[in-house]
């Protein structure tokens, strides 16, 4: 079963994320106080605890949940492999895949403090359809 294992926030773009437990997903905006929320089509990041695990194996220690600017870090799918318009009903929210992987920019804070940044290759971005709350360990359902 694909889940939600950590909702993360930040005040400033390109920071390392803080685990809530819970967060308020405004439609059309993003998760409530987050600094990408906004009417863009990144409003929230998505990466799977799996990619974490890959750079754990690669040698690189204490990362875990928000330390790549996530908002929802999950497990159980393959987040890179949805086909941008997917959309996911995540606890109470109803969202919609935009963009597969980014460009990582230049000083990312991420990348200096863990020496690489696995969201531009596997991290995926959201739009909010339909708002509500999201919280650890609620599940995740392609729609």
């Amino acid at each position: 079963m694909a889940k939600v294992i950590s909702v993360n926030i930040s005040e400033k773009k390109g920071e390392i994320k803080k685990p809530i437990g819970r967060g308020f997903f405004k439609k059309d905006n993003g998760l409530e106080n987050d600094a990408h929320a906004g009417k863009w089509h990144r409003q929230v990041s998505l990466l799977a605890q799996e990619s974490i695990d890959k750079m754990t194996a690669q040698g690189v220690a204490n990362l875990s949940s928000g330390k790549f600017a996530e908002n929802l870090t999950t497990e159980g799918i393959v987040l890179y492999e949805l086909p941008v318009g997917t959309r996911l009903k995540i606890g109470e929210v109803l969202m919609e895949v935009t963009q597969i992987g980014k460009e990582c920019h230049k000083g990312c804070a991420i990348r200096q403090q863990v020496g690489d940044c696995i969201m531009p290759r596997e991290g995926i971005f959201t739009r909010v359809i339909e708002e509500g709350w999201i919280s650890d360990g609620d599940s995740i359902t392609i729609v």
